[in-house]
């Protein structure tokens, strides 16, 4: 079981430098005490999230820290020029030393993709169109390619990544109906608070797991040189001395996060079904939507959770709604202190 951190850097209390800032300082602390990993969301339009520029975000966050991998979940593609992207791709491996790691996607949210003037009818076709472009681009250096939507001969990409042929890919999914294509693709993945119930998750595990011997026997598969895929969780966490306080706190943690979760669907009339998913603070603890309490709290239900589901990655996300830098640094702390050592030391019996 490995350890990581997630980020919507969804709007909360202070300006957006403290709240760029507070990431930094997180990702400082997440480094010394030895998180695999750090995944930042790409939204556009919303609340929900404030780096727009994965990319711009990471390459802060490669000066910060040494060790601890930094990757996108997800570049939205069909938003991107394949080349530059590709470009992109190479600075940051380069700049972090060859910690990256790829989340793609085709993007979640037909507004945002409106909004940014792309028909969500097309972002399919352009998704495995501008994949082909950056993943011969990063492993060739030179492209030709023809398609609908993108057309080059003989161009050339003067970087390259660190790591090769490319980074590691990631592709998440909340479409049960793509899980087999994930993996028999290769792709590793991860699970949102969306998935609705621990027996859920872990349908959809045991699905991924099913289909994954698939991916080795598949010549055209996108992560050859990863051995082991990883497919994990992500839920909002929140660590206090006593459960009073985390119940407390949460709570109003939970309605911030919610309000700037569904900002977009309530603004077009729709979503209900993401807008009831957040609406019972009690209803999500229950159903592992988000963890909150004291440590010893947090060590025996997320134990039950990770057990039930058979996830092989835990991402946290400590930095939610309406915690302050303080309370999110504090429950930080709390988490990697009281919580973790529990994981590791059941890993050596």
């Amino acid at each position: 079981m490995r350890f990581g951190l997630f980020d919507w850097l969804d709007r909360g209390p202070g300006t957006l430098a403290e709240q760029y800032e507070l990431r930094l300082r997180m990702l400082e602390y997440a480094d010394q005490a030895g998180y695999w990993c750090y995944q930042l969301a790409e939204h556009h339009g919303t609340p929900l999230g404030l780096a727009p520029s994965p990319s711009v975000f990471l390459a802060a966050a490669a000066q910060r820290t040494r060790r601890i991998r930094l990757g996108t979940l997800v570049y939205i593609v069909p938003l991107y020029h394949p080349l530059r992207l590709a470009a992109e791709i190479c600075m940051l491996d380069q700049l972090t030393g060859g910690r990256l790691e790829l989340g793609v996607g085709r993007g979640s949210s037909m507004f945002e993709l409106q909004m940014m003037a792309l028909d969500p009818a097309e972002t399919r076709d352009r998704y495995q169109e501008a994949m082909d472009v950056v993943l011969t681009a990063l492993t060739a250096g030179r492209v030709t390619y023809s398609g609908r939507y993108y057309a080059y001969d003989d161009c050339r990409l003067e970087l390259e990544p660190v790591q090769r042929p490319y980074p590691p890919l990631w592709y998440p999914t909340s479409n049960p109906d793509t899980i087999p294509w994930v993996a028999q693709q290769g792709y590793n993945t991860l699970w949102s608070f969306n998935t609705p119930t621990p027996a859920e998750v872990r349908r959809r595990i045991d699905i991924y797991k099913e289909n994954l011997p698939q991916a080795r026997e598949n010549p055209r598969r996108v992560n050859p040189h990863v051995a082991e895929p990883t497919y994990g969780v992500v839920r909002k966490v929140f660590v206090a001395d006593t459960d009073a306080e985390a119940y407390r706190v949460g709570r109003e943690a939970l309605a911030r996060f919610s309000d700037n979760f569904t900002f977009l669907w309530r603004a077009h009339n729709g979503g209900q079904q993401f807008i009831e998913n957040l609406a019972d603070y009690d209803d999500c603890l229950e159903r592992g939507v988000l963890f909150a309490g004291s440590p010893a709290t947090i060590r025996e239900r997320l134990t039950e959770f990770l057990d039930g589901t058979g996830a092989n990655y835990f991402g946290a996300v400590f930095a939610w709604g309406s915690l302050t830098a303080e309370q999110a640094m504090r429950s930080m702390a709390l988490f990697t202190e009281q919580v973790v050592p529990a994981f590791r030391a059941k890993e050596l019996v």
